[in-house]
């Protein structure tokens, strides 16, 4: 634990007026403590294996937010197959797939008899590391992609000078030709659509010698061999120029110049100083088992399918969803798809894009509770052109006269796949826009970027409503993804009044009422939506204790569909809350539980999400451990088991990131919430977390939230507000209001004291 953690356990708002020995004992607990943590620290944050991976989905992923990479580390040839996020084969009018890129391959003379080989992927400082021993020498590479040089690196190095034999190779995944300028490999092609695309690689040695063949860059006899690869195209972010930009070739050339001059130490400090600076913000152990750190990945995997309890396996898989975020969403760049950036397939799973009627925005659950708000930036880009493209559509089905509605899957350019209008699709992604605020208090960001966008999809579902039998308002033509009543997946048909549709707009009014009244606009409009989500169908409840999917109570209670998409209002919305609507949180347990467990990867981080929020820890915990339980690779098609491939990457088909995003959202709501304007301290710790201890979460209102417990029970929290105010402060069934002074961290105790 480094010395920022300690903060937390800051004892100056605690200790004044008491007397010394109070201070040395409590400063002699808080080292002891810490000094205990340091096995689960390392267990938390690293994955790590005795064998290369021969499989893409052992392989590990590093990645700088535009450009990813993924390594095997083999021990005579290493291969780096990488990608750009970016290239796609789609345009405004096609959806398209996104696109493997290219791949490197550094191979080495063999060396001999192997032994002590490791790899590792450190979450901490986001470096891919390979170690082994043959001949009596020590061999090291490191692999990172670095976000301030915008470059990947691959450093190869020996302790005894003159080891490094080999050749290293460039090849293009769509077939263009590898040529070789300036001592660089390079590829350039263009796709059907006109993209341009290019990737570079510039090698590096200390020792022996370096010469460009035909066949690829040849080292001879080297201490040290640094590898540099730069890939881009021609997109460019910005819907105004058609997503067309310059040819990648100028660009790509200055970032491998800039980086061919600074010394692989240079270039490490710089990617760790800047990865730090966002990853560092969350500390979580979640216990000591005393045997994490000393086993490799895959066996603690196993152990744990067979019922090990490993506690620091489950916040490895919490701080994973964390580096995936950063390591594939950047600010200026495109949102993470349905696989972050990682991809090898030509036309991976439904297109490996950005599907709306949950993915995308489950992608982004953890941005602002797990302080990450610069990660949320591309998403709001990225809607913001789709909204433009949108409505310059010929597609008839999109023509609005007010606001603007998306079909349910789209692309990097607001293309789309054709299949099935998702009206609330809009709403849903301005929901991220308010919650960016509520987390943050940027009014700038309300006032030019969130309120605009809030008004104008209010605008369009104000005129889109109608009045129903029962005379309340309801969505003429709604729809549960992806099913009707029939639990049909073929059955798409429109029906009035569906609860997906129903509370997907009561979040949307309630959030566009408090942006306008937080800004002081637009008051007469207030009114007006204020009356019409009062009168809102609303939800409702079955005769089997359900909250109802549809309008009619026609609810199967055998539908065990993948989708929650009528219990939207519990988890992401907030119209659903045990403590004040409790009819309702209990029908929606109902609902919840006849969906069952059984569900592919994201439908089981999603129930974590909900379980969490209707107060149920042992339920929300029984679905951590079946994401974190191991799969087969052999079956690497639709699966409704769940869980995790040995690079813990989400289980899908083949993977699905959001597996990995929505399980540390889930993971944060058993232990933070603050959706109900309280800020609750562990709402839904289970009992297989009794000890542990978190730091830099965020609550809504803008607090930074550190806590521990011991058995079960909340020791100690510390409240750090950005703003002075009083701040409403739950723990179990205590409630008090707490006055917090903007910067100056605030602790208390079980008892709120």
């Amino acid at each position: 634990m480094d010395g920022s953690r300690l903060k937390f356990f800051s004892m100056h708002n605690r200790i004044k007026g008491k007397s010394l020995w109070v201070l040395l004992i409590c400063q002699l607990a808080i080292t002891t403590w810490a000094a205990g943590q340091s096995t689960a620290s390392q267990g938390s944050t690293v994955l790590w294996y005795t064998k290369p991976a021969t499989q893409w989905l052992e392989a590990l992923p590093i990645g700088n937010g535009r450009m990813g990479g993924m390594l095997f580390g083999g021990i005579r040839s290493e291969h780096l197959q990488f990608n750009d996020q970016s290239l796609v084969t789609g345009t405004t009018q096609k959806m398209g797939y996104y696109q493997p890129f290219g791949d490197v391959f550094v191979e080495l003379d063999s060396v001999g008899p192997v032994r002590n080989y490791r790899r590792e992927l450190n979450l901490q400082n986001a470096v891919h590391t390979v170690q082994y021993e043959a001949n009596g020498v020590r061999f090291e590479r490191i692999a990172f992609a670095s976000f301030p040089d915008q470059v990947q690196v691959l450093h190869f190095s020996a302790n005894k000078p003159g080891q490094l034999t080999g050749i290293i190779r460039l090849s293009d995944a769509h077939q263009a030709p590898v040529r070789i300028e300036d001592d660089k490999l390079m590829a350039t092609g263009t796709l059907d659509n006109g993209m341009t695309h290019e990737s570079q690689v510039r090698v590096m040695a200390k020792g022996g010698h370096v010469s460009v063949t035909a066949a690829g860059i040849r080292i001879s006899k080297a201490t040290t061999v640094t590898v540099l690869l730069a890939a881009g195209t021609s997109f460019i972010n910005d819907e105004s120029r058609n997503f067309t930009g310059l040819h990648p070739h100028p660009t790509l050339s200055h970032r491998l110049d800039k980086a061919s001059k600074r010394s692989i130490e240079e270039l490490k400090s710089a990617h760790t100083k800047d990865y730090q600076s966002l990853f560092g913000r969350v500390n979580l152990q979640l216990g000591v088992s005393g045997t994490e750190a000393a086993q490799p990945t895959p066996d603690r995997l196993a152990a744990y399918a067979q019922g090990k309890t490993d506690p620091a396996l489950d916040a490895l898989l919490f701080q994973y969803g964390r580096y995936l975020l950063i390591s594939s969403s950047r600010p200026g760049g495109l949102p993470a798809n349905l696989q972050g950036l990682w991809n090898a397939e030509t036309k991976p799973a439904w297109y490996s894009q950005y599907t709306t009627n949950i993915n995308v925005e489950m992608n982004y659950w953890l941005a602002e509770q797990t302080n990450l708000p610069e990660c949320h930036m591309p998403l709001f880009d990225w809607t913001e052109n789709l909204a433009r493209v949108q409505k310059k559509s010929p597609d008839p089905a999109l023509k609005t006269d007010k606001g603007w509605i998306i079909y349910s899957t789209n692309n990097t350019m607001g293309g789309t796949s054709g299949w099935h209008i998702h009206r609330p699709g809009s709403a849903w992604l301005s929901q991220h826009f308010w919650e960016h605020y509520a987390f943050g208090g940027d009014k700038t960001f309300l006032k030019d970027r969130a309120y605009p966008l809030l008004k104008a999809v209010t605008e369009y579902w104000v005129s889109h409503l109608v009045v129903g039998k029962n005379g309340k308002l309801i969505t003429p033509d709604g729809w549960s993804p992806e099913h009707g009543p029939g639990r049909n997946e073929k059955d798409v048909s429109e029906y009035p009044g569906a609860s997906y549709d129903q509370q997907i707009v009561y979040d949307l009014f309630t959030n566009y009422l408090d942006a306008a009244r937080i800004l002081g606009v637009d008051k007469a409009y207030c009114t007006k939506i204020d009356a019409m989500r009062n009168q809102l169908l609303g939800p409702q409840i079955g005769k089997w204790g359900q909250l109802q999917e549809w309008m009619d109570d026609v609810d199967d209670p055998n539908d065990h569909h993948r989708h929650n998409s009528h219990l939207f209002a519990v988890h992401p919305g907030r119209q659903i809350q045990p403590l004040t609507t409790p009819d309702w949180a209990k029908a929606a347990l109902v609902s919840l539980k006849a969906r069952g467990d059984k569900s592919v990867g994201w439908s089981s981080a999603w129930k974590i999400n909900l379980y969490a929020r209707l107060r149920e820890p042992g339920h929300a915990y029984a679905l951590v451990q079946r994401l974190v339980t191991p799969r087969d690779l052999k079956k690497t098609g639709y699966s409704d088991e769940g869980g995790s491939y040995p690079n813990l990457f989400g289980v899908g088909p083949p993977f699905q990131i959001d597996s990995n995003f929505g399980y540390t959202a889930g993971v944060t709501e058993m232990l933070l919430q603050s959706h109900a304007g309280e800020i609750d301290l562990l709402p839904a710790l289970p009992t297989a977390w009794p000890e542990g201890q978190v730091s830099g979460l965020r609550a809504r209102g803008g607090v930074t939230v550190a806590m521990r417990w011991k058995k079960g029970v909340l020791d100690q929290a510390q409240l750090r507000a950005d703003r002075t105010g009083l701040f409403t402060v739950r723990y179990g069934q205590l409630v008090k209001q707490i006055r917090l002074v903007a910067g100056h961290p605030t602790t208390v105790n079980q008892a709120l004291q």
